[in-house]
């Protein structure tokens, strides 16, 4: 009997999901990892293979000013192929580093597949970066290649000449245009990639240390996506709409690799300030089946006003932290659609999940997603428990599982040891197998011997109507170890006064037990890294700084200066 091809193979699995969408129980039972062989391009496997003669959209960009572009699955199969050609005679070849530091452009999605397509290793870049950032990245990454915009090229200028430099707009000395492959006849040449070679480096966001890079094979992003796409419940012809920026690993999950796994439309709203009654107007108009977004922006929305459910949305998503659960009840009232939100880490695919049909339970992060096995392990005794890090078991293959960190074997092998791969993040589990995030294992504090969850005290603080967005840190403070401190961002309409820190302080006492006591607030625009997340880390050194030089923080409101919070429960 005949050994299937990686097409097939890959393909038997996809729609084994699709069947089972309904059904996390039975997905999980059933559903294994496909064998795709020792040799698996996935830009040529699997999507050469979907788009050939298909002239369904494959990617739709409709820009601020309403002007827009949509490209076929044939198009953008014919394009890649082409710019592949040419970046082969320009010299890129199998396991040179290419950087794209691109936007949400046609360009970045024909360029991840020409780089895929030539064995070479893509470098997403956010556009955010600044030349110090590219400097480092460049030089620990090894970059031969750079592809770039017109206005980011200046941040290039005194990096050396180790790297070609291929640019996207007007021409400029030492830049190869890249309107020169539309020149291109020649088919690209075939290049025998290992499905264990690396495909991609993924910076972390860096939310405590130096970004870490991240390696993907062949197969761990292309093949593990699949998880992520049961996830987002996609279905072939799905139109789906994921606010991510390029440059992080989340933009990978939800705009390349999970919706091309379904054979659904990649949908793009390009803007340059977020207006949500645009927004509203885009998942209309472009008929979006299935829409993810960030915490904040579903917040953002939700302070809008959220209006009528978009008419053809079916799942509404939401990924990158937890989302807290009062903002998940505001939506399902007014759309009737309970947002499904997700784990994973630049490290994995999505690996945790509540899945379309799952029973949900609120709060709850869901249960593990097919072909994915996670354990709870208690951080002191390394024990299985229902609460500890969460962690992938490895003794089973985790096909959606990073190779390791590029130039740091130390930090490769620490992450996975003792059999288990470990994600730094604290979760309990109830009795029914729903896992409930806590926090990173370093912003879990104690306070008079109480573990403090800032996630908790976050999701009890939005739910007053004055707060738009807080971060939980720990002041430290001589009696009791720790005080839990929150720098509250406001939402629109109301004023960092003494009278707004009282009602927020009160909310927070009557809705919290009393060692989870909110006992200082300060009105402060949080800190957060290029991909958006919260660098709790900076409000725990501002603390720490403040108690080691014996300083009382002057926009700080505190609650033994309010006697009417004293003898509150």
């Amino acid at each position: 009997m005949s050994r299937a091809t990686p097409t097939t193979a890959f393909r038997t699995a996809r729609d084994r999901l699709l069947e089972l969408r309904l059904d996390h129980e039975a997905a999980a039972a059933e559903f294994a990892w496909p064998d795709v062989g020792p040799a698996f391009n996935w830009s040529v496997d699997w999507f050469d293979r979907i788009a050939e003669g298909n002239q369904k959209t494959a990617l739709w960009i409709v820009e601020e000013d309403g002007s827009e572009q949509k490209v076929t699955f044939d198009a953008m199969r014919r394009r890649s192929d082409q710019v592949a050609a040419w970046l082969q005679r320009l010299g890129v070849g199998a396991g040179d580093h290419v950087m794209l530091m691109l936007g949400n452009q046609v360009e970045l999605w024909e360029s991840m597949l020409a780089i895929m397509k030539s064995g070479a290793v893509i470098l997403p870049t956010s556009t955010v970066l600044t030349s110090a950032d590219l400097s480092d990245r460049i030089e620990r990454a090894g970059v031969t290649h750079v592809i770039a915009n017109v206005e980011d090229a200046p941040k290039f200028d005194a990096l050396g000449d180790g790297f070609t430099r291929i640019l996207i707009g007007d021409s400029l000395p030492g830049w190869v245009p890249y309107t020169d492959s539309a020149a291109e006849t020649a088919a690209p040449t075939p290049v025998a990639v290992l499905t264990g070679d690396p495909s991609l480096i993924y910076f972390t966001s860096g939310t405590t240390s130096k970004p870490k890079m991240v390696v993907h094979t062949q197969s761990s992003y292309p093949v593990g996506h699949l998880s992520t796409m049961y996830w987002l419940g996609l279905q072939p012809g799905d139109v789906h709409l994921a606010i991510s920026s390029p440059g992080w690993g989340k933009h990978a999950w939800s705009c390349f690799f999970a919706p091309w796994n379904a054979e659904a439309t990649v949908f793009v709203y390009n803007y340059s300030r977020f207006d949500p009654a645009a927004l509203r107007v885009q998942l209309e108009r472009a008929e979006v089946t299935t829409f993810c977004a960030p915490p904040t922006v579903w917040r953002m929305l939700i302070q809008s006003q959220l209006g009528a459910k978009p008419s053809h949305l079916r799942e509404a998503l939401s990924a990158g932290e937890p989302l807290n659960p009062e903002v998940i009840s505001q939506v399902q009232r007014a759309w009737g659609l309970v947002i499904r939100d997700d784990y994973g880490q630049t490290e994995t695919t999505a690996i945790i999940a509540n899945a379309p049909g799952s029973a949900l339970k609120a709060g709850s992060m869901g249960i593990p997603l097919p072909g994915v096995k996670v354990v709870l392990v208690d951080p002191l005794t390394g024990e299985l428990s229902d609460e500890g890090e969460i962690c992938l078991d490895l003794s089973s293959p985790a096909v959606n599982l990073m190779a390791g960190y590029h130039g740091d074997p130390e930090r490769s092998a620490d992450v996975v040891r003792d059999g288990y791969f470990h994600t730094g993040d604290v979760a309990v589990r109830d009795e029914n197998g729903y896992i409930t995030f806590v926090g990173r294992t370093d912003d879990i504090f104690k306070s008079s011997d109480y573990k403090v969850s800032p996630f908790e005290v976050e999701s009890a603080l939005i739910e007053h109507a004055a707060v738009a967005e807080a971060a939980v840190v720990p002041a430290p403070d001589d009696t009791r170890l720790n005080i839990t401190k929150a720098y509250i961002v406001l939402a629109a309409g109301w004023e960092p006064s003494e009278a707004t820190a009282l009602e927020i302080l009160h909310h927070a006492r009557v809705s919290l037990p009393p060692y989870f006591r909110v006992r200082r607030i300060e009105f402060f625009e949080l800190p957060k890294t290029n991909s958006g997340k919260i660098r709790r880390v900076e409000l725990r050194e501002r603390e720490n700084e403040a108690a080691a030089a014996g300083l009382r923080l002057p926009d700080e409101w505190r609650d033994d200066q309010f006697p009417q919070l004293k003898g509150r429960s």
